[in-house]
């Protein structure tokens, strides 16, 4: 039976009679109508990713699904087809630039309607460049490399500590009868503090980012309807706030771009660049920080290596982001052309997903993949994960998340060297698991910051 990263047992073997959470989502009437092509809203599979979608990835490296709106989708399981696709251009993020599918409805206004999102702001959903090609995804991307290069990133870690130790220094006293929710007062603060700063967002507005991320996190239609035009009205009155008087940060720089060439960068696409930035930039990190956290709690031989070689530090991140990842399934990739994929052929206008979660379990890739292995990882070597994508789309700010996630570690259990869970495992899993299909997030994380007396 698989582990969880919450140090329970991941599988609920199929016909348990376990209880469900009380965070699972509700599952829409579709689910069960199409034999054969599981939905990313079976129980299974929310309860139990590492087990089903393991039980998908041994059933086939390319697996016919249903996705969140019951359309009909490939998804693609095991890690060295995941990364071939992942590297083919033929296979587009953008599905109007599919020949055929221009003329006839973007497949993506269905998710839109599902989400609530009004018609008129689906531009800045759809318009992103996490969901661009080339040439768009390359100018946009060129544009905000530069303040992820392997240097800045390392120019930003004086204060990356600087602000965990702030959070660590503060984190005592907002402990409870000794129990802390390390996501609310740690795993959140740090990314959006870091990428708030970067990107120039003030500290007064972080709060109002905060609860946006939750509410399109949450998949609630009342929740995203409302939060997606306060979002976009936010920004652009950030955009005209920082025009009138700009600063040393990313947003006054892509404004600079925008007065000197506005062909580089359309209003629209200034606004979705830094949506995507903020939003990106802190959601997954916190729950890297806090699913890692838990899965050192758990695994003592794991954390007592640290302890012992703090050095191991960036290697070990990388075993945690394959080993309990917070995203565990992409966005949709569409194929540009018929293309016959690990000997099943792919139908121009298809959607294929990539299950993340199967991949980075994959025992053709890995020796014991359930296993949490710190050492896993070569030194000096290429990552051997896709928990931060591959190819051209390769996750833009992997570098900074990965520094901020090491310094969290390194920092918090050098603090506190008696840091334990405050709930049990099983506990931890039934009561604060968000289910919901491609992701692994907990609500709270509530932490001993110092052994009970």
């Amino acid at each position: 039976m698989t582990t969880s990263p919450t140090g329970s047992a991941a599988a609920t073997p199929p016909g348990s009679t376990a209880s469900a959470s009380t965070t699972t989502a509700p599952l829409p009437t579709y689910v069960g109508l199409h034999p054969g092509e599981p939905s990313l809203m079976e129980p299974d599979l929310l309860d139990n990713p590492y087990t089903g979608y393991g039980r998908l990835r041994e059933q086939a490296p390319l697996v016919r699904a249903r996705f969140l709106d019951d359309s009909p989708i490939w998804l693609v399981t095991r890690f060295d087809v995941v990364r071939e696709v992942m590297r083919d251009p033929r296979f587009l993020n953008n599905p109007s630039l599919v020949p055929g599918i221009a003329e006839n409805e973007d497949p993506r206004s269905r998710l839109l309607k599902l989400f609530g999102i009004p018609e008129h702001l689906a531009q800045y959903v759809t318009g992103t460049i996490l969901t661009s090609d080339p040439p768009d995804h390359t100018r946009l991307r060129r544009l905000v490399s530069r303040a992820f290069t392997a240097r800045r990133i390392q120019d930003l870690r004086p204060r990356v500590e600087r602000i965990t130790d702030e959070l660590l220094d503060r984190l005592s006293a907002r402990a409870e009868d000794g129990v802390v929710d390390l996501i609310e007062h740690f795993a959140y603060p740090l990314p959006i503090t870091v990428i708030c700063e970067l990107v120039g967002i003030d500290e007064e507005d972080r709060a109002l980012w905060r609860r946006f991320g939750a509410d399109l996190a949450s998949l609630d239609p009342k929740r995203i309807g409302v939060s997606v035009p306060d979002l976009i009205g936010h920004i652009h009155e950030v955009i005209a706030e920082r025009r009138a008087a700009l600063r040393d940060d990313l947003l006054s720089g892509l404004i600079r771009v925008q007065d000197d060439d506005g062909g580089k960068l359309s209003d629209v696409e200034m606004v979705t660049m830094v949506l995507t930035l903020v939003l990106a930039g802190h959601e997954t990190t916190a729950h890297l920080i806090s699913n890692g956290t838990v899965a050192l709690l758990t695994h003592p031989d794991q954390r007592r290596l640290l302890d012992e070689n703090p050095a191991l530090l960036p290697r070990a991140v990388h075993e945690l982001m394959r080993w309990c990842g917070p995203i565990q399934a992409t966005q949709l990739r569409y194929a540009s052309e018929d293309i016959e994929v690990a000997g099943v052929q792919v139908r121009q206008g298809d959607a294929l997903m990539f299950s993340l979660v199967a991949a980075n379990h994959d025992p053709r890739h890995y020796t014991e993949p359930e296993r949490l292995d710190l050492t896993r990882q070569p030194a000096g070597r290429a990552e051997d994960h896709v928990g931060f994508g591959h190819g051209m789309h390769y996750c833009l700010g992997a570098s900074l998340a990965r520094q901020e996630a090491e310094v969290a570690y390194g920092k918090l259990l050098a603090r506190y060297p008696g840091l334990a869970l405050a709930v049990t495992p099983e506990q931890l899993e039934e009561q604060e698991r968000i289910r919901q299909p491609g992701a692994w997030r907990l609500r709270r994380l509530p932490l001993r910051l110092h052994p009970k007396a």
